[in-house]
This record gives C-alpha cells, sequence and structure tokens, in this order.
C-alpha cells in the first residue's frame, strides 16, 4: 500500500515536521491516496505491460478493433506533452464521449483500462495522464521521480488538462456534437469543474461523475481522515508548514510543499454545488481512503442543489468500489449506458433491470 511506502524523512524545518501517524494519512486521502489503479475481481491483470492492448499511432500488426486503447499525445502548457489513452466505441452506434481525469501518482492506467472502462460500450473513451506519466507504467507511488513530484500540484496538473482539452477540441471541429460526460477518479474528480467550465463552449457537458472523489474541498476531506486515524495534530502541522515561508520545492510527506499550499486552498464543494451540470456521485462504504463522514459531510452541502444530483453507495466497498457485490466501476458505466440510450430519462434515473 502507498500509506507503507511513504518516505517519512523531510527538509521541512522541525516544528513544520509532521508524525509517522500521518504516514497512513496522507495515504488515505481522495486527494493524495489512489495512485494506482484498483485491484480487480475480474480476471487477473496482464503479465507485462507488453501483454495490454494499448498501440501507438502507426503501429503496425496492432489490434485494431474498437476495444484497444491507443497512445493519443497531446499538448499541455510550456511545451508539456501529456500522454493520454483513447479508444473509439465498443458497440455502434457511438452516443457520448468521456473524458477521465484519473488519481494520483505516476501510474498509468493503460495496463487496466480494456477491463475498467469495459462497460461503456457506446461511448468513446479518453483518459488523459499528467505529464511525465508513461500510461503503461506501473511505478509505485513512493517510486515517482523527484521532476514529477516538483512538478505536481493541483493548479498546474489543471492547466495542463485544460490545455489538451482545447486541443482536443480543435482537432474535432467538423465532427458532430456528441455528449460529454467527465469523469473524476478520487483526486481527479477535484479538476472537474474547472474543466466542466473550461471545455463548455465547445463541448456539449452533459454530465460529472465522481468515483471515490468526496465532493468537499480537500483540506476538509484531508482533515475528516486525519481525525479517523488519530492524526489531527500531524494534519495541522502540514498546515503550518503551508503558512511559513519555505519555498515551494521543499519536500514534505513525498510531496512538495507547493502541492500542498494549492491543497490547502482548493474550493470544490462549491463549486459542485453549484454547477449546471448533473453529478452522480459513487463511493464504497469501506473505503480506508476517503472516510464516511466526508461523503456525508458533502451530501448535507448538496441538499437544495438545483441541477441533479445522484449517489450510487456501494455497500461493502472499497476506494476502487470493489465490493462483496463486484466490481462497482461497472455498475457506474450501466447507468451511463442507460442514460445514453435514455436521455430524457435523466442520469439520475433509475437503471432498468436487465
Amino acid at each position: 500500500m502507498f500509506a507503507l511506502k511513504l518516505r517519512l524523512t523531510s527538509t521541512a524545518p522541525a516544528h513544520a515536521r509532521v508524525g509517522p501517524a500521518l504516514a497512513l494519512c496522507v495515504a488515505a486521502l481522495l486527494l493524495a491516496g489512489c495512485a494506482r489503479p484498483p485491484a480487480f475481481s475480474a480476471a487477473p491483470p496482464a503479465a507485462s505491460v507488453a501483454d495490454v492492448h494499448v498501440r501507438a499511432p502507426g503501429q503496425e500488426g496492432a489490434p485494431a478493433d474498437a476495444t484497444s486503447f491507443m497512445l493519443r499525445p497531446l499538448p499541455g502548457t510550456d511545451g508539456a506533452v501529456l500522454q493520454a489513452l483513447q479508444r473509439a466505441e465498443r458497440t455502434p452506434p457511438l452516443r457520448y464521449r468521456v473524458v477521465v481525469v484519473p488519481g494520483s501518482g505516476c501510474a498509468g492506467l493503460a495496463p487496466i483500462a480494456d477491463r475498467y472502462f469495459a462497460g461503456l460500450l457506446h461511448a468513446q473513451v479518453l483518459v488523459l495522464h499528467k505529464p511525465g506519466v508513461d500510461p503503461r507504467a506501473r511505478t509505485a507511488p513512493g517510486d515517482c521521480t523527484r521532476g514529477f513530484v516538483q512538478q505536481d500540484r493541483l493548479s498546474t496538473w489543471l492547466a495542463h488538462a485544460r490545455a489538451a482539452l482545447r486541443a482536443d477540441a480543435v482537432q474535432r471541429q467538423g465532427e458532430p456534437a456528441l455528449p460529454l460526460v467527465l469523469v473524476g477518479i478520487s483526486e481527479g474528480a477535484e479538476l472537474l469543474p474547472s474543466l466542466a467550465t473550461a471545455v463548455q463552449g465547445t463541448a456539449p457537458v452533459a454530465a460529472l461523475v465522481l468515483l471515490s472523489g468526496s465532493g468537499l474541498d480537500p483540506r476538509e476531506a484531508g482533515a475528516l481522515q486525519a481525525e479517523r486515524l488519530g492524526a489531527s495534530a500531524d494534519w495541522r502541522r502540514i498546515g503550518q508548514a503551508v503558512a511559513s515561508p519555505a519555498p515551494d520545492s521543499q519536500a514534505l510527506q513525498g510531496r512538495s510543499l507547493g502541492y500542498w499550499r494549492d491543497l490547502w486552498a482548493w474550493p470544490l464543494a462549491q463549486p459542485l454545488r453549484d454547477g449546471p451540470w448533473p453529478l452522480l456521485q459513487t463511493w464504497g462504504d469501506a473505503d480506508a481512503l476517503v472516510p464516511p463522514a466526508a461523503y456525508e459531510a458533502f451530501a448535507q452541502r448538496m441538499q437544495g442543489r438545483a441541477a441533479p444530483w445522484c449517489v450510487l453507495r456501494l455497500s461493502g466497498a472499497d476506494h476502487g468500489l470493489q465490493g462483496p457485490a463486484g466490481d462497482g466501476v461497472q455498475r457506474v458505466w450501466a447507468r451511463l449506458e442507460a442514460w445514453a440510450r435514455a436521455p430524457a430519462r435523466g442520469l439520475c434515473a433509475p437503471v432498468p433491470a436487465p
């Protein structure tokens, strides 16, 4: 687990250093915890990255069916390049598009992409990755390069993602406008309101989907998780470091201080409440990385929201939405497919029985 791999050394001043208890706390946040793809109860993972059906543009002899993801470079800001994954619809007709913002860390989603997104039958899927992340890599969270750690912060990630989606829109000019669903996995959910606003003029944003994202401002969600783990004092020490004059480049708990400063001031709950987009939030009540109290606090904030909002709570499911009832991710995709077949019913309508 990420929690066991955190480096507890820090270059912070003694008054700003956090104790070992925060090794679990930091790992247990939607904002910093779910770096690796979730485990699956279905077929075992591919034996190696070479076994995964991901092909580069122009690659000879690669499978050409619609279930294969292709590597698709997209420009970020300041000359950076994002290595995205793209897949066509698995079953015609094409009804909608899905853009996915993964969780934190430096591992890619290519090793699990085919299975993870299998249930999106009538959707074209675009999966963004942060600059410096190889979609095929399985790098453990504690092994991310120093360069990645230094550049990894929410404001930078948002700027790169906006630039990539603007470029994607330019490349799609002349194509039919399809409903767009933005999906945020764990930390990725924190970018959704800003991305939805950024692309609204070029693509009809039909819905936002949060997978294991509490919806709260990350600072508040972190405080609730720290409280659950008995590490509130350590969380306050991170706040002291954030308020200190130390440079953004200083390392603290495996992150740069710039990362923590962004997180400390990042708004999420209010933009989600005020946004005009239908919102589907899915979470497991056995999530070890985000406390139920965070999801429940967000539900209170959402009372009276003007746009549709619905929750799919999975009994016994973990942060990867895997539980006794099976793969919760595929249940989310089933709901999206039902909506795409009958959009007038709305995203929050019950899914018809098969």
